[in-house]
């Protein structure tokens, strides 16, 4: 059997390109200025998400909206995000494929529907770890109520149907500096293993800029991403992803090719070695 030479074919298959949001492909205006992003001269921005009150909060440069352009054109984009149901409303991109959302927690698919299968798996997983997810709660709610703190303490919830009825379940903690300090969020997570019993056994502490979160360690892109691969995604179709925090790694390495944008946290440690 002789192996033919490539031949080009007009039928063109389109890769998936698995994709984070934030920090990848827009940005907060802070950002831009403190990146010196090209292309985000006032004139160029195209708004990519609001705030609570409709105010535009993120924005692409026009080189970022240029490529998103591209992705929608030549690929099947699916999201990839930290931000869970509500906050990807606030993202006002069009997408047409599955949503992989809350850090890995939540899957819709390409109607909006939530996972079933992928529901009941994250139910059986977070159902246990609810009381000392409450614990944590409250001990930061308290801290958060002291006026001196300059923490802000968010808990993500969600409803899960266990293959019967639907129960609300806590998912992860988010915690902000209000002075955006964060060195104060780095000596956080280092004391956060002795606030509770087995601490390290049910959670990991991810920080990234002045985002702190608590995760369970089964909430994780990866775990969600390798889910869709091997059950919803064709096997025959390539695959790329872009990312640009640590937590992305792990979910960007089961794809055939992946990248960073040229700032941001992985980019910086790929720049240190």
């Amino acid at each position: 059997m002789t192996t033919p030479f490539f031949q080009a074919n007009p039928d063109i298959i389109k890769p998936y390109a698995l994709m984070d949001l934030d920090d990848t492909l827009f940005q907060t205006q802070r950002k831009i200025d403190a990146w010196e992003l090209p292309t985000s001269e006032p004139e160029n921005l195209v708004c990519a998400t609001v705030n609570k009150q409709g105010k535009p909060l993120s924005f692409m440069s026009q080189r970022q909206a240029v490529f998103f352009n591209w992705l929608l054109a030549s690929t099947e984009l699916i999201v990839v995000t930290a931000r869970d149901r509500s906050e990807i409303e606030r993202v006002k991109l069009p997408f047409d494929s599955w949503q992989v959302l809350t850090h890995g927690a939540i899957i819709l698919d390409k109607d909006g529907a939530l996972q079933a299968q992928w529901q009941q798996r994250m139910h059986s997983q977070l159902a246990p770890l609810q009381d000392k997810l409450q614990q944590l709660s409250q001990l930061f709610a308290n801290h958060s109520r002291n006026d001196n703190s300059q923490l802000v303490f968010t808990p993500h919830i969600d409803s899960f149907n266990n293959g019967a009825v639907n129960e609300e379940l806590t998912i992860y903690l988010a915690i902000k500096h209000a002075q955006k300090d964060h060195q104060a969020l780095v000596e956080l997570a280092k004391k956060l293993p002795t606030l509770i019993r087995d601490f390290e056994q049910d959670f990991y502490v991810h920080v990234n800029a002045n985002n702190l979160a608590i995760l369970p360690h089964a909430v994780h892109k990866h775990h969600a991403v390798q889910f869709l691969l091997e059950h919803h995604l064709d096997s025959q179709r390539s695959s790329f992803g872009f990312g640009d925090s640590l937590a992305d790694l792990p979910f960007l390495q089961l794809l055939d090719w992946y990248g960073v944008p040229n700032h941001g946290q992985l980019h910086e440690c790929f720049s240190s070695q």
